[in-house]
């Protein structure tokens, strides 16, 4: 495994996406800012408007921009250029994900509700079903509809492109399912911080769940893999690990103890990469 620093410790890379021309793009949640990372080590950053925007999760939009989620009520986009511009969307947007329709999809924290904005920056809001839920991540699933965790609700949303909502629960209480992805198999994989489990939903509404080895774990963010499988991140464990369709878990300490690492993605050729909110975007490949 080989670590990068891209920020000093207080900035705190946070989420993270491989992006069209070849580099990670990871948000500095406590700074205010972006960074990219060449595979080669070559970091630039980009300061957005404040520093106390707490850009979140990110995303490549079908313009081939970097769309990104503001804890300030606004969603971001840079260009692979560095060219920056900001929307209004209300109710704290964490989860942000392109959608089969060209849109961007994201969740809206305290507003209980689900967003859409197109390329052109027209939001739409669709309501939940449920008070307090506490919406986290969201992607698109296999069926061109929305998939998204209910952290405080412990169910699973699927959102169709008409905003209507089903709301399927968790067999385990107090769950907090957070991260979630489509995975290779055709169900979404998500994983529960609460509960340190793994799990899977058809999109029938089919529920299994995998117990971690360490149930304190805290999974927090999750990635499909070219292998079948998908990886994740264990936050309290200072791990990563991979699940295979079958529920067999192998992990993988990171080299740096107390890194923190919250968002992951996978790129074609196997590598993962995590950020760690210490500075550093660390590389795995398997």
């Amino acid at each position: 495994m080989r670590e990068f620093p891209v920020a000093d410790a207080a900035s705190g890379p946070y989420g993270i996406v491989a992006a069209p021309d070849g580099a990670l793009w990871t948000t500095l949640i406590h700074a205010g800012g972006i960074a990219r990372l060449t595979p080669d080590g070559a970091v630039r950053t980009h300061a957005l408007d404040s520093a106390q925007s707490g850009p979140s999760l990110i995303t490549v939009g079908g313009d081939g921009a970097l769309w990104f989620t503001r804890r300030d009520d606004r969603i971001g986009r840079i260009t692979l250029d560095g060219e920056l511009s900001s929307f209004p969307a209300r109710g704290t947007p964490y989860g942000i994900a392109p959608g089969p329709d060209g849109a961007l999809w994201f969740t809206a924290m305290n507003a209980d509700a689900i967003g859409r904005i197109t390329l052109d920056g027209e939001v739409t809001e669709f309501p939940l079903p449920v008070t307090g839920g506490f919406p986290a991540m969201i992607t698109a699933g296999p069926d061109d509809a929305l998939w998204f965790t209910l952290n405080q609700a412990n169910a699973i949303g699927r959102a169709d492109l008409d905003g209507v909502v089903t709301l399927h629960a968790l067999p385990t209480e107090a769950a907090a399912p957070v991260g979630i992805t489509a995975g290779p198999d055709g169900a979404l994989w998500f994983v529960e911080i609460g509960a340190g489990q793994v799990g899977r939903i058809t999109v029938d509404g089919d529920i299994t769940e995998f117990p971690l080895p360490d149930r304190s774990a805290r999974p927090h963010a999750i990635a499909a893999a070219p292998d079948g499988g998908c990886w994740f991140t264990e936050w309290s464990a200072n791990r990563l690990a991979h699940i295979t369709p079958a529920g067999k878990v192998e992990e993988y300490d990171l080299p740096t103890p107390g890194s923190e690492p919250h968002g992951l993605t996978v790129t074609p050729d196997g590598a993962v990469w995590t950020a760690l909110e210490i500075g550093v975007i660390a590389r795995l490949q398997p």
